[in-house]
């Protein structure tokens, strides 16, 4: 169905390719080329040189003006019949393509192929070859090889397209370059099964090129020993210039291509044409299509019929390709990524982001790069987002274009939980169970990824602080149940700033969950000298936490609570089901604990015994400070008031109800007695 060259040609009106035109006014058996100048064979004097750059043609007016309208508009228009001199500098196609027109004129036979038809065909339209001058002109038979012959190889199209990288903006005009292009991507998205493939690419050179009537008959459709891998297409259109592929891949997106097989050749295209992206080593991206690139030569895995080689020689692999011209395939390559989430690896993207930084590429399209990311950062690798800083910011690597990245993460996670869903309640209820837990393993991926980068970054002297804060407290708690990670992210910041100051160092350590930490992270933190004692003590208190909270639960199970399933059944089994490196950091952490107890203890008893030393201090001070004796006048005084009160109890006992009077009586006398 997809026809070679040489297949398409017989059985046409196109002389196995040769066009030949018997209606010629000047016998010639053919041009001769004398350095830059081209003569015709014959014995007629030649009227007309025609200047294409460097090269000169010497013709004869009549074959060209009876099939060429702009030649008679230029000769007539001048009024110059002695006109001998024509230039044109603009022909597209250049000299050959009119050496090729040329040649038509005077009825020479003309070879058709695949690398001279677009420009031939861009030249004819170029000089107006048009019918309305000669019937079977070279517009018209041009047209139809091209139509017939090109378009039905994938060979011949993938060529032709390729050639009118040069014939801007004429091949455009003429929609060669449309044409070209939904053909190949019908091809591209048919079934290999349903299509009797031929051999048009080149085999090694110790290995004979196969006819076609062989191919034919062991061609995939007829033999299924040879499988048709999906990215046969891949390296074809992959030597196509960037503007080019660009409208072959749209092509094959609205005629339903899947998403991964387009990101899949949009990351062979890019290992090919970005050198900085295969000196970081992004080789492993080609193992999604089966070819390779060797020796100047590209060989294929697959060693069947079916993958058309375009580009084999030396001169063809791509040059070294300018920064602009790196800018502008980048800028294309991001436009037209699919839109689905896992059409491109994450490391893809984000390779690509690093040149778009280093290239300075439109700021809407880094943008648009950067959600990209966003959308999948879990699948992120710590060797990803080691992205150096381009512009002129003081630390070794852009901190802020991770946080951006992790702030695109957290917004298309919120979107999808927040998304409505239109299934019912049951199978809701479900789905939203499912994408909960998605989302958490994913949150705590990538919590994980966040602790290594910065315990990377932390050795950087030039990161603040803050810097440090706002990307380690970007995550929810909920991300992380170990902050062993964070916690080295921490321990590796002190160590290169060790100028914090106690505050500083507190508000760093402020980001860190104790109660998160594993044993032998604890362990670590009660020996660390660059951590705060009271982040030191949160530590351990954390720990007997945990411990009590473990003998607790043996506790319960030994009391026979059978509603209460711990882990394990006492505390013998969970120390016997405890690594030895556990046990030692429990016994270690037990013996700081008591120590500290019996620190606190001393503490208050001294306390104790400072407050009685003080009480006897003050009552001894109150007695030095206290008068010995009294004045006169306040002894006579307190005599009265003396005398005053037992005057008032004899006057009870004189009373008739006192029973002894006489006793009474004998004390108030001696009171007389004493007071006399």
């Amino acid at each position: 169905m997809w026809e070679s060259e040489s297949e398409s040609v017989s059985g046409r009106d196109y002389g196995n390719g040769v066009l030949s035109n018997t209606k010629h006014g000047v016998k010639t058996d053919g041009f001769e080329q004398k350095g830059q100048s081209w003569y015709v064979e014959t014995d007629i004097p030649s009227d007309l040189l025609v200047q294409i750059g460097d090269v000169s043609f010497h013709l004869h007016k009549y074959p060209l003006l009876s099939r060429s309208g702009k030649m008679n508009r230029i000769i007539y228009e001048t009024r110059d019949e002695e006109l001998s001199r024509i230039a044109l500098n603009d022909l597209p196609g250049g000299w050959d393509a009119f050496e090729l027109a040329a040649k038509f004129c005077y009825g020479i036979a003309v070879d058709l192929t695949a690398t001279n038809i677009s420009g031939l065909r861009c030249a004819a339209e170029y000089l107006e070859m048009t019918e309305d001058l000669e019937e079977g002109n070279l517009i018209f038979k041009t047209e139809a090889f091209l139509s017939y012959v090109v378009l039905s190889s994938w060979r011949d199209s993938i060529l032709v397209l390729k050639s009118c990288e040069r014939l801007s903006p004429w091949a455009e005009n003429l929609q060669i370059v449309r044409r070209c292009s939904e053909s190949i991507a019908w091809k591209a998205c048919a079934n290999p099964k349903g299509i009797k493939w031929q051999y048009t690419g080149r085999l090694p050179t110790s290995v004979s090129s196969p006819n076609w009537n062989e191919m034919k008959d062991s061609s995939p459709s007829r033999n299924n020993q040879q499988l048709v891998p999906p990215d046969w297409w891949f390296e074809d259109v992959s030597i196509l210039r960037i503007d080019h592929f660009v409208r072959v891949i749209t092509a094959i997106k609205v005629k339903g291509m899947r998403h991964e097989l387009i990101g899949a050749v949009l990351m062979h295209y890019a290992t090919k044409w970005i050198p900085g992206l295969i000196k970081e080593g992004l080789g492993s991206l080609d193992d999604c299509s089966n070819s390779s690139i060797s020796n100047g030569s590209i060989s294929s895995s697959w060693k069947g019929g079916l993958h058309m080689i375009v580009s084999g020689s030396r001169d063809e692999v791509p040059p070294t390709v300018q920064a602009k011209d790196q800018r502008m395939i980048i800028e294309s390559l991001i436009s037209i990524i699919p839109q689905q989430k896992d059409s491109v690896s994450c490391s893809f993207l984000l390779r690509l982001l690093r040149m778009a930084n280093l290239l300075k590429v439109a700021p809407a399209l880094v943008t648009e790069l950067e959600k990209r990311v966003g959308m999948q950062f879990e699948q992120a690798t710590l060797a990803d987002l080691l992205i150096p800083s381009y512009n002129k910011s003081e630390t070794l690597y852009d901190v802020d274009l991770v946080q951006r990245l992790l702030e695109h993460f957290l917004v298309q996670e919120q979107t999808e939980s927040s998304s409505p869903s239109r299934s019912s309640f049951s199978d809701k209820h479900m789905h939203d169970a499912n994408q909960r837990g998605t989302n958490l393993n994913a949150k705590m991926r990538v919590a994980k990824l966040v602790d290594s980068y910065l315990t990377e970054v932390s050795r950087d002297r030039n990161l603040s602080l803050t810097k440090f804060q706002v990307l380690a407290e970007a995550l929810p708690e909920s991300a992380r149940t170990c902050d062993d990670g964070l916690y080295r992210a921490i321990d590796s910041y002190l160590k290169a700033h060790p100028t914090l100051s106690e505050h500083e160092r507190k508000r760093l350590c402020r980001v860190m969950d104790c109660q998160k930490l594993s044993i032998d992270a604890c362990m670590h933190a009660a020996q660390n000298e660059r951590l705060p004692l009271r982040v030191v003590v949160q530590v351990l208190f954390s720990e007997q936490v945990k411990i009590s909270n473990a003998i607790s639960s043996s506790s319960l199970k030994d009391a026979g609570e059978s509603h209460y399933q711990p882990l394990v059944s006492n505390r013998k089994t969970l120390l016997e089901a405890t690594p030895q490196s556990f046990q030692e950091g429990w016994t270690t952490a037990k013996k700081d604990i008591n120590t500290l107890k019996f620190e606190l203890d001393t503490m208050k008893a001294k306390y104790l015994q400072l407050q009685n030393d003080m009480d006897n201090l003050q009552k001894q001070f109150d007695k030095i400070t206290k008068p010995k004796q009294g004045s006169g006048w306040t002894a006579g005084w307190k005599k009265l008031s003396k005398l005053t009160k037992m005057t008032h109890l004899e006057s009870q006992e004189n009373s008739p109800h006192a029973p002894n009077a006489e006793p009474t009586r004998k004390t108030p006398r001696r009171w007389r007695n004493s007071i006399s």
